[in-house]
C-alpha cells in the first residue's frame, strides 16, 4: 500500500465524482493498484486559473474496470472516507513546493508533477493533511514534526507519522469538525434556507453543517453533500419537512401542518442560497436521495 495523488479538474472529460470514484486510463493502473487500501489526496492542476491546489483526502477501496470507457479504470472510494480540506492547500506555501516529491535533484519541478496518478511520500502526505485539516486535538504536534507555521517536515520514520494521521482521518469528532469547517466556509456561514447569517456574542455562527444524505445512510462528508442551515431549518430538513429540487427550489412537504409559518422563514428567492463556486454546490444525486427518502416525489 502507498499514499498517492489523484489529479482532478471540475468539468474535465473524465467521469469523476471524487467522493465516490476516480476514472483514469490504463497507463496509470499499476500505480493506482499500489494505493488500494490506503489514502490519496486530490489535487487540482497548477495550470487552472485560481487553482484550489490540494482540496480533499479519501481512501481507495478497490480498482475496477471502467464500465463505460475502454482501457479505463475506476478507483472506488471507501464509503465515509472522503474529507474536504479547509483551507485548501496551495501548491506552494512560503515559497516552497508542498509536494516535495515532484522536485528533481536540482530542486526544480520535474515531469512527475504532470502525472494524474502518482505516489506520495509519508512526509508529503503528513504535510498536506496538517495544512488542509488543521486540528490541534488530533494532528501530531510533537517531536519537532510541526513548527509554528503549521508546515510538517520529515518525521523520524514513516510509522511515527502515518499512525496518528490515519487515526485522525477515521475519527468521528475530527471528521465532524472538518466537515463543519468546510461547509461553513463554502456557505460563508449563511443559512441556505433563510439567508440569515447570525453570530452569537461569542462570535460563533448560528448556522449548522447538515448532511443532505446522512452518513448513516451512505452519505459522504463532502461539501456537495452538505448545507449550512439554521437550527430550525436543520431540524425541518432532517425530518423531511422541507427539501430541494435539482434546480435548488425549496419545497415544503405536504405533511407540514403549518405551511404558512414554514414559508415565512424561506428567503425571498424561494431557492436555496448556494455557494457561487460550482464544485461546492449541492449535487443532484444527494438532493434526489433526500426527496425520495422523505417521499417528496411520491
Amino acid at each position: 500500500m502507498a499514499f498517492g495523488v489523484f489529479m482532478h479538474k471540475d468539468g474535465s472529460t473524465y467521469d469523476d465524482i471524487p467522493e465516490v470514484h476516480y476514472q483514469f486510463p490504463k497507463i496509470y493502473l499499476s500505480r493506482a493498484q499500489q494505493m488500494v487500501g490506503d489514502w490519496v489526496v486530490y489535487r487540482e492542476p497548477v495550470k487552472i486559473r485560481n487553482s484550489k491546489g490540494f482540496f480533499a483526502v479519501a481512501k481507495v477501496e478497490r480498482i475496477i474496470t471502467d464500465p463505460d470507457k475502454t482501457d479505463h479504470y475506476r478507483a472506488l472510494i471507501e464509503e465515509g472516507s472522503y474529507l474536504p480540506f479547509e483551507p485548501t492547500v496551495a501548491h506552494i506555501v512560503n515559497g516552497e513546493q508542498v509536494e516535495q516529491g515532484v522536485l528533481n535533484e536540482a530542486g526544480k519541478v520535474s515531469g512527475r508533477a504532470q502525472a494524474a496518478v502518482r505516489p506520495l511520500s509519508p512526509s508529503d502526505f503528513a504535510r498536506i493533511i496538517a495544512l488542509g485539516l488543521p486540528d490541534e486535538n488530533f494532528l501530531p504536534r510533537s517531536d519537532g514534526d510541526v513548527i509554528a507555521d503549521n508546515r510538517v517536515y520529515e518525521p523520524q520514520t514513516p510509522f511515527e507519522i502515518d499512525r496518528p494521521i490515519v487515526q485522525s482521518l477515521i475519527s468521528k469528532p475530527f471528521r465532524d469538525r472538518a466537515f463543519r469547517r468546510a461547509v461553513m466556509h463554502a456557505y460563508d456561514g449563511r443559512c441556505a434556507v433563510t439567508g440569515w447569517k447570525l453570530v452569537n456574542g461569542g462570535g460563533r455562527l448560528e448556522a449548522q453543517a447538515a448532511h443532505i444524505r446522512p452518513v448513516e445512510h451512505g452519505g459522504p462528508d463532502s461539501v456537495r453533500n452538505g448545507l449550512a442551515l439554521s437550527g430550525t431549518a436543520h431540524w425541518m430538513f432532517d425530518r423531511g419537512l422541507i427539501g430541494f429540487r435539482d434546480d435548488l427550489e425549496i419545497i415544503v412537504h405536504r405533511k407540514v401542518n403549518d405551511r404558512e409559518g414554514v414559508e415565512a422563514i424561506i428567503n425571498p428567492t424561494g431557492k436555496l442560497k448556494a455557494p457561487e463556486i460550482e464544485s461546492y454546490r449541492p449535487h443532484s444525486k444527494y438532493l434526489s436521495w433526500h426527496r425520495e427518502f422523505h417521499g417528496f416525489d411520491a
